[in-house]
C-alpha cells in the first residue's frame, strides 16, 4: 500500500493540483487509516476543483474519523449545495443523511 501512496505523492510533487492524483491519494490514505492525511488531500482537492458533492462526502467522513466534527458538518453542508447545483439529488440526500448522523453522535 505504501508503494501506491508514494507513487501518488510523487505524482503530486510534479503537479500539486492534479485532481486524479489528489482523489487517488486520499483513497489510498483511507485504506491505511491515515484519515488526517486523507482529509488534507481532499481539502486540497476541493480548494482547487469544483466538485459535484462526492469529495465533500468523503471529506466529511474523514474529518469525522479524526474528531473534527464542526469541519465535517461544514463539508457536508457545502456538499449538499454542490450536489444540488449539479442536479445530483441522490448525492444531496446522502450528504443530508450524513449531517443527520453527525448530529446523533
Amino acid at each position: 500500500m505504501e508503494d501506491r501512496i508514494e507513487y501518488f505523492e510523487r505524482m503530486l510533487a510534479d503537479n500539486p493540483d492534479n485532481p486524479t492524483g489528489l482523489l487517488a491519494l486520499a483513497n489510498e490514505y483511507n485504506k491505511v487509516d491515515r484519515h488526517e492525511d486523507e482529509a488534507a488531500a481532499l481539502e486540497r482537492y476541493v480548494a482547487t476543483h469544483e466538485d459535484e458533492g462526492n469529495a465533500y462526502l468523503r471529506l466529511g467522513e474523514a474529518l469525522q474519523k479524526v474528531g473534527r466534527q464542526d469541519e465535517a458538518r461544514a463539508a457536508y453542508e457545502t456538499g449538499v449545495s454542490q450536489a444540488e447545483k449539479f442536479g445530483h439529488s441522490g448525492m444531496a440526500e446522502d450528504l443530508r443523511l450524513a449531517l443527520i448522523g453527525l448530529g446523533e453522535r
